[in-house]
């Protein structure tokens, strides 16, 4: 078997991603950037050839614009092309190149698995280790990207062998537990509460919404008006029309995602997202995610009754314990009230004693031998 160049350790696996993949938060920014780049190129368009102004400072910022959409639409995938990955005896190496980000096995405390919509053998598998909070809370990750089988790769972090039902994400997680696992308990949220941090998306969507209708409002008569008096050649009206649509267009279709982020998406969220607590792990399904959690790894189990319906429903958080780095937090573990990420918390569900106490009994079971 080969051995690492750095550590000398024995390489137990390695691997490249299977297919190189924009993230979508670039491809957004590369629309955007191209939608402000046509509209600013239109407007200088028309300003130059009317007005006969200087307009090189406009058709400097449109290509700047294009350029940086380039940028984003094409480096993820020069870069992602020469990343490699390793796991050895005691680590988990992202490479590329003399660049090196590494992950001691021992202390990931867990793992979140996103599948890729495109194919359900390929995803990103995110190795996450527990943390001081407070003044030193930090994120402590290490993403191996567009990885083939990814459950499988989890699997030979852990020092399991890996199933024959590994290895496809539209096979239910209940179907690709380990040799021996079973599930004890299960769930699923009964409702998404508004955070502030809705509150605050969803402000923010309706002040983009007016931006856009008052746009619009603003924009409607004087060219209404240039229409009327022959002022400009049909030509130029076009580019300026289309200047305005532009930029219009981008303000509403902005305001529409933040809306839906706030208004729709946790909704969502919540009704494909599914607990699973076994003999041995805790399991979070939702959608194309999957978290991935030892039931070793917890320290803490935390109820917190939900302040409009109390009582009735209640967020169990688990708070982790790693090496050197006991994960905790006021307004739970890893993330607090932000329910967009998935991190290791049942949220909104009902029988939280229940899972509660299962998941204590372990470590009274522990303190009990000793």
């Amino acid at each position: 078997m080969a051995r690492d160049s750095l550590f000398g350790e024995q390489i137990i696996w390695s691997g490249r991603p299977k297919v190189a993949r924009v993230p979508l938060a670039y491809r957004l920014a590369a629309a955007c950037l191209v939608v402000v780049a046509a509209s600013t190129l239109c407007f200088a368009a028309v300003l130059g050839r009317t007005l006969q102004v200087h307009v090189g400072g406009m058709v400097a910022f449109s290509a700047w614009c294009a350029t940086l959409a380039l940028a984003a639409w094409r480096l993820p995938l020069v870069w992602r092309s020469g990343v490699e990955y390793i796991i050895t005896d005691k680590h988990v190496i992202w490479r590329r190149g003399r660049i090196r980000r590494m992950i001691d096995r021992d202390a990931v405390s867990y793992a979140l698995i996103r599948w890729s919509a495109a194919d359900s053998t390929n995803g990103d598998l995110v190795l996450v280790r527990a943390v001081p909070t407070g003044a030193l809370r930090r994120t402590l990750s290490l993403t191996l990207s567009d990885v083939e089988a990814p459950d499988r790769v989890w699997s030979i972090v852990r020092g399991v062998t890996p199933g024959a039902s590994l290895g496809c994400g539209s096979r239910a997680l209940a179907q690709r537990l380990d040799d021996g696992e079973r599930v004890v308990w299960t769930a699923v949220p009964m409702a998404s509460p508004w955070t502030v941090r809705r509150v605050i998306s969803m402000a923010l969507a309706s002040v983009l919404a007016l931006a856009a209708i008052r746009t619009v409002a603003k924009a409607i008569p004087p060219l209404s008006k240039l229409l009327r008096l022959h002022a400009l050649p049909p030509s130029a009206i076009a580019l300026l029309v289309l200047g305005v649509a532009l930029g219009a267009l981008l303000l509403v279709a902005v305001a529409v995602g933040v809306g839906y982020s706030a208004l729709v998406r946790p909704s969502r969220l919540a009704r494909v997202t599914r607990y699973f607590v076994t003999n041995r792990r805790v399991l979070i399904h939702r959608g194309l995610e999957e978290l991935h959690l030892d039931r070793g790894r917890i320290a803490y189990v935390i109820a917190a009754p939900q302040k409009d319906k109390v009582g009735a429903l209640a967020d169990l958080f688990l708070v982790l314990d790693g090496p050197r780095a006991r994960a905790l937090a006021p307004m739970g573990a890893f993330g607090g009230q932000d329910r967009t990420s998935l991190v290791p918390v049942f949220a909104s569900i009902e029988d939280a004693e229940t899972v509660g106490a299962l998941l204590r009994e372990e470590h009274r079971e522990i303190r009990d031998a000793a």
